[in-house]
């Protein structure tokens, strides 16, 4: 990543010529001025002595494909969240402490841009994401491809994350975000898109399970009809509410034992059972019934 190529990252290093490196007596002379009396003048000294150290950990990112000018203008603004939250009285120099906040503001950026599917969600997925591809150097894996078991084991200890998500990091880094709506040939019709399967089900699917839905309610609903208005309550409390009601409970509200409550929730059970039966056999004959008519009327000679 060529600073001498980028106008803007040259015109920054250019302005930051002005300010010297700071001793550490000064530093912290202008950090109380800010942190204490709100001093912009110091705060812009404070800053622009350590754009040199966003542009040196900006350009640490190269391999990522993304503008430089872009990664400093991210890494300002991690210096500027750290220029609001040092506290010189810890001891610490301000660039060690920027550092960090410089750094985690790039990261951020990378992992936004560098594709269009999320990625780096989790604590793993980052480390990986940052460290994969200087380890696979280190382990002299220079061909795309997936890792050799051993090297996903060797990197997955080192990073101390399942070897699993190496495997998956490395398959993500190694493609690239491509649209869906461009051509599978040079000059064909069809795109990406079209040979996509949809997995949702057919229409015809998904009109047969509504129907079927609305046939079992009315079955259910003529099969309540069935029963006394005790063994509907017992029936409707007990096994169709999100909540049922416990045996106790409904023992209480109609004087008798929990027992006796279990032998009539049984015997309401059983005659819906047997009503959805009979209902159901009743639907069947009246459909096969339509049906063989239809075929009739279909095979009949026109008058």
């Amino acid at each position: 990543m060529a600073i001498k190529s980028d106008p803007l990252v040259i015109q920054l290093l250019r302005d930051a010529q002005r300010f010297p490196i700071l001793t550490a007596e000064h530093e912290r002379k202008i950090t109380l001025a800010w942190r204490q009396d709100r001093d912009r003048a110091a705060l812009d000294e404070l800053v622009g002595s350590h754009v040199r150290l966003v542009v040196k950990v900006a350009r640490s990112f190269d391999g990522y494909g993304l503008p430089l000018a872009d990664l400093v203008a991210e890494g300002n603004l991690g210096l500027m969240e750290a220029a609001e939250r040092f506290d010189p009285k810890r001891g610490c120099r301000f660039s060690t402490y920027a550092n960090w906040w410089i750094r985690a503001a790039i990261q951020e950026h990378v992992l936004r841009s560098w594709s269009l599917v999320k990625i780096g969600t989790t604590a793993a997925q980052k480390k990986l994401f940052f460290n994969l591809r200087r380890l696979k150097q280190k382990l002299d894996i220079l061909e795309p491809g997936d890792l050799p078991p051993e090297a996903a084991t060797a990197i997955a200890v080192h990073l101390n994350v399942p070897e699993r998500e190496v495997v998956e990091m490395n398959r993500r880094m190694n493609g690239a975000d491509h649209s869906l709506n461009a051509a599978v040939v040079i000059d064909g019709d069809s795109d990406w898109l079209d040979l996509l399967a949809d997995e949702r089900p057919i229409q015809d699917v998904v009109v047969g399970d509504i129907k079927e839905g609305h046939h079992r309610r009315r079955l259910m609903l003529a099969a309540l009809t069935t029963l006394d208005p005790r063994e509907r309550d017992i029936i409707v409390t007990r096994q169709l509410t999100e909540t049922p009601a416990t045996l106790e409970k409904l023992s209480r509200r109609y004087a008798v034992s929990r027992e006796r409550i279990r032998q009539i929730e049984a015997s309401a059970i059983s005659k819906m059972a047997t009503s959805v039966a009979r209902d159901g056999k009743k639907s069947l004959r009246t459909v096969a019934s339509d049906s063989a008519w239809r075929v009739v009327e279909g095979c009949a000679p026109a008058e």
